[in-house]
């Protein structure tokens, strides 16, 4: 039996063919971009070498270095999404955001490791890798490289096209939040509460200025001039350490007290012992939504490096720019162009 279509309906039907497909054009899925993990097998085969190889080599040189390229990743996802627009630096025209308050005291040893293995990359391939995926690379070999878990990525991610400092706050936990304001921050982010306690195991690693936490320690309240949920000998030491951090500002102290250069779950360990050093990480003890997972995880250590993997790659995928939503840059901390 022979299908015969009447030029009325089929033309209807070519109308709605294409319709649907430029409709299709213009509401890409939303599920998730298209992103792949050997993205640059054929454009920059050795992307994968030459991120490792300079990573290793500053983090030999400079051990907080992971430390410093983790907070480098999360606080570029978090504000327009992973796409390198913290590396931007400012000029006449443009305040960036890596020049906000809450930004200023990212360590330089995080710009500086995205800067050389873009230089490096740079001479291999020219103008094929994006800021946005040497970031999310560095940091994953990173972590893994300190003791932390390894997991995978995809690439293809564009290098964003503002980077404002107008538009940074309300988007970062600050040390004086409450636990609950921190949950509602990382759920517009579609982050869940145990997204929220695993990343915060990053403070696994790395470490955090005195003024950070000084009001801990010093004149906490009316009763008390250290926090009582501070171990005693713990606020004895970091009083010695922070003495003089009014007049030093650069003073700093380990996020964990026990293994600072390792990657593992003792975080989780000193909270149950009072050993957090910020008051939002000792909270995350005090709270009923957040202590059943500190607790997981200090037993835990397998479930803290799969959860926190997780959450990792949710972060890594965040409002990630793709085609014509952005551009790979020359220079990560330079736009192509000035825009005035």
């Amino acid at each position: 039996m022979a299908f015969h279509f009447h030029s009325h309906s089929h033309s209807q039907f070519l109308l709605f063919f294409f319709l649907t497909a430029g409709l299709a054009l213009l509401f890409p899925s939303t599920a998730e971009p298209h992103l792949t993990e050997n993205y640059y097998e054929k454009t920059c085969p050795k992307f994968n070498d030459i991120v490792q190889q300079v990573v290793t080599d500053k983090q030999m040189a400079t051990p907080t270095t992971a430390a410093a390229v983790l907070r480098l990743f999360f606080h570029d996802c978090v504000l327009e999404g992973c796409d390198a627009s913290l590396l931007i630096a400012s000029n006449s025209f443009n305040k960036a955001e890596r020049d906000h308050d809450t930004n200023v005291n990212l360590p330089g040893d995080g710009f500086d490791t995205i800067a050389r293995i873009k230089t490096s990359l740079e001479l291999q391939c020219p103008g094929v890798v994006s800021c946005a995926d040497i970031i999310t690379a560095a940091t994953r070999n990173l972590v893994n490289m300190v003791g932390g878990p390894h997991y995978r990525v995809s690439f293809g991610r564009k290098d964003g096209l503002v980077s404002r400092a107008d538009r940074v706050d309300g988007h970062y936990p600050k040390t004086n939040m409450t636990i609950s304001e921190i949950i509602k921050l990382f759920a517009s982010k579609k982050l869940s509460v145990q997204d929220m306690v695993a990343l915060s195991g990053a403070h696994t690693i790395g470490f955090s200025h005195c003024r950070e936490f000084s009001n801990r320690i010093f004149n906490f309240s009316k009763t008390s001039d250290i926090d009582p949920t501070l171990n005693a000998n713990f606020a004895k030491g970091l009083k010695n350490l922070c003495a003089n951090y009014t007049s030093n500002p650069g003073m700093s102290a380990f996020n964990d007290v026990m293994t600072p250069g390792k990657f593992d779950n003792m975080y989780f360990r000193n909270l149950q012992r009072g050993l957090g050093l910020l008051i939002t990480d000792q909270a995350l003890m005090a709270d009923e939504r957040t202590k059943p997972l500190v607790d997981l995880y200090a037993s835990d250590e397998k479930k803290f490096f799969e959860d926190f993997a997780q959450s990792m790659i949710k972060v890594s995928l965040m409002n990630v720019k793709t085609g014509k939503h952005g551009e790979v840059r020359r220079r990560c901390d330079a736009f192509n162009n000035l825009k005035t």
